[in-house]
């Protein structure tokens, strides 16, 4: 996933250079700005040659992602100019696999983004609570079990990736990073959101999908900033749409359809005052096939808008009937990838009452 890797924002750069095996890290320049680290330039205990930054001291940019890394030593934190450190998919996660004094050296000053994504933490790192700087981490698909309250000591955060771990509460203390903008939270075992997230006034994007959320807070509605909500896959959801019911029209709103969907000609001396404002009040059926109208009595429908497959909105549209078919449906069962996209729990719910929009 993109947005995981870099976080928002970042502009693409120029191909990092790659460096050859064998001891010596020519012919990569030692003025390098840019470097991904091959495997075989590890140690034998998994760790990177302590002459690291000696040869490379103008580092911006460092990837050692899938180099089967257990620990990251005390030959970065000179690296004053490295503010882009991915280490994904490696073995980091045991005691020592930071090293200590980070948030005092150069390196813990300049660093910007930081992707730990695809290792064996547990816990997040006690040595990158002090990185007050850092703009974007990711620490995805890990064995993250909880989030500590001390994580508000990053208070320059912007980016927050927390998906694919074993989280079953939220700190209110997460309110406090000011400049968070985008918090993913996906794909764990959250069961509650505090409703003190409605103090993050630069949220744009919150993903909770696929956790355990039987309720939001009412609060959450005090996020006018937010341009993107994913609750797929949370039996909240599954649960308001089955909870959708069809009260039948009245005679009353029987007789205005008539009216209006044949164009039963009329005056205003003909029907009492009351019932030509009544007769004023018809809004017409959202779905182009249908040309009918209701008054009081509609059908409310769920129409999940996904933007590219990743960020899933549920929003309110009303039809006249049940048996009126969402305008919708067509786009909806034309697309395969859409249909994969459901969870297990939404499958269940009546097709009618769980429609998508894909956004180009």
């Amino acid at each position: 996933m993109a947005a995981e890797e870099a976080g928002p924002g970042l502009e693409p750069e120029p191909e990092p250079e790659q460096a050859e095996g064998g001891g010596q890290p020519f012919p990569v320049r030692p003025s390098s700005r840019r470097l991904v680290v091959p495997a075989s330039w590890l140690s034998p205990s998994g760790s990177l040659p302590p002459e690291l930054g000696a040869w490379f001291p103008r580092l911006e940019e460092l990837d050692v992602s899938g180099a089967g890394l257990s620990a990251l030593g005390p030959e970065l934190l000179g690296l004053g100019r490295l503010h882009t450190l991915l280490a994904k998919n490696n073995r980091l996660g045991g005691a020592g696999s930071l090293p200590k004094g980070l948030a005092g050296s150069p390196l813990g000053l300049a660093l910007r983004t930081l992707n730990l994504s695809g290792n064996r933490f547990a816990q997040l790192p006690e040595p990158l609570l002090g990185l007050r700087g850092l703009r974007s981490l990711s620490l995805g698909s890990n064995r993250l079990q909880s989030i500590p309250a001390a994580i508000q000591g990053l208070s320059s955060l912007e980016f927050l990736y927390l998906g694919g771990n074993f989280i079953t509460s939220v700190p209110p203390e997460l309110a406090n990073l000011p400049s968070l903008s985008y918090l993913v939270l996906c794909d764990n075992k959250i069961q509650s959101i505090p409703p003190q997230l409605a103090q993050l006034h630069s949220l744009r994007s919150l993903s909770l999908h696929n956790n355990l959320l039987t309720y939001l807070p009412r609060e959450i509605l005090n996020l006018v900033h937010l341009e993107e909500l994913s609750l797929r896959g949370n039996p909240l959801v599954v649960r308001f749409v089955r909870d959708l019911t069809y009260n039948p029209p009245s005679l009353q709103e029987l007789a205005g359809r008539t009216i209006k969907t044949r164009n039963v000609p009329y005056v205003p001396n003909d029907l009492p005052g009351n019932l030509l404002r009544y007769l004023s009040l018809a809004s017409n059926c959202p779905n182009p096939k249908c040309g009918g109208v209701y008054f009081d009595s509609c059908v409310r429908q769920i129409k999940f808008v996904d933007f590219c497959g990743k960020y899933r909105v549920p929003l309110m549209h009303y039809l006249c009937s049940p048996e009126c078919s969402s305008p919708c449906s067509s786009a909806s069962q034309s697309s395969n990838s859409q249909s994969e996209s459901d969870s297990e729990d939404e499958a269940i719910v009546a097709a009618r009452r769980m429609q998508k929009v894909l956004l180009g």
